[in-house]
């Protein structure tokens, strides 16, 4: 009895504690979307233009040229793209490991905050839930106070005082509801701009190894021509000799 005599008066405390800890969360949930709002749209990329001049540049086989027009560039994928083409002429294997490995490595940075986004909108529903059950234990317990005190009323005082006790615990729910859906809504796009950065670097990436692989069989057929010449000349040299000695 000890016991639960001390969790009631914790608990006419705690519904107002609970209802403070979510306008906290609140607050700070703010401070992290508009963060997160900020930090995407410093880096927001324009795709078809970038996929056109980095397709200009490798093909004239300038990589330099594709770096520096990447470097004025802020997105993550520009980032990405412009470490690995400092193993571009590694072949197609090691470039796209480097993209691979800069993805990771940028992970943490643009997924930042997402986890507590995605844990508040998750669990401050209850939070508030736990509110309001404290709420409620100590609208009990005023009735029975109250009941135990006024022997000779009708007890329409104390019911109207849990009436109202109980009232003021479902706030700690309706708030806890209110700071979970700006969260989880802020949470899901974020996490789409997330993926847009990965699928946008790896289809620059597929770009830049079309460009290797398309340059590289050019090159392989340029060089069998020349070989195919270079017998021609080697037979129609030999069969002179030939023709001469014969």
């Amino acid at each position: 009895m000890l016991i639960m005599h001390k969790l009631v008066l914790v608990a006419q405390s705690g519904a107002a504690a609970v209802l403070y800890i979510l306008l906290a969360l609140s607050v700070y949930s703010v401070g992290v979307v508009l963060e997160r709002w900020w930090y995407f749209r410093k880096r927001k990329l324009d795709m078809a233009a970038t996929d056109e001049a980095l397709t200009k540049r490798l093909r004239t086989g300038d990589v330099a040229g594709a770096q520096a027009d990447l470097g004025q560039l802020r997105a993550v994928e520009a980032e990405v793209l412009r470490d690995a083409l400092d193993y571009y002429a590694d072949g197609p294997d090691s470039f796209q490991e480097i993209v691979q490995k800069g993805i990771r490595q940028r992970r943490k940075v643009f997924e930042s905050s997402l986890l507590f986004l995605g844990t508040l909108g998750s669990n401050s529903p209850f939070v508030g839930l736990f509110g309001t059950v404290l709420g409620v234990v100590a609208a009990f317990k005023e009735l029975g106070a109250a009941s135990a005190t006024m022997a000779t009323s009708s007890g329409s005082g104390g019911m109207g005082n849990v009436m109202s006790g109980i009232a003021e615990a479902l706030i700690a729910t309706a708030v806890g509801i209110l700071v979970a859906i700006p969260a989880v809504i802020a949470y899901n796009l974020f996490q789409k701009k997330c993926n847009d950065i990965e699928e946008n670097s790896g289809a620059l990436a597929n770009q830049v190894l079309a460009i290797m692989k398309s340059t590289k069989l050019h090159k392989n057929s340029h060089k069998s021509a020349s070989t195919a010449v270079l017998d021609d000349v080697k037979a129609a040299k030999v069969l002179r000799q030939a023709e001469a000695n014969g």
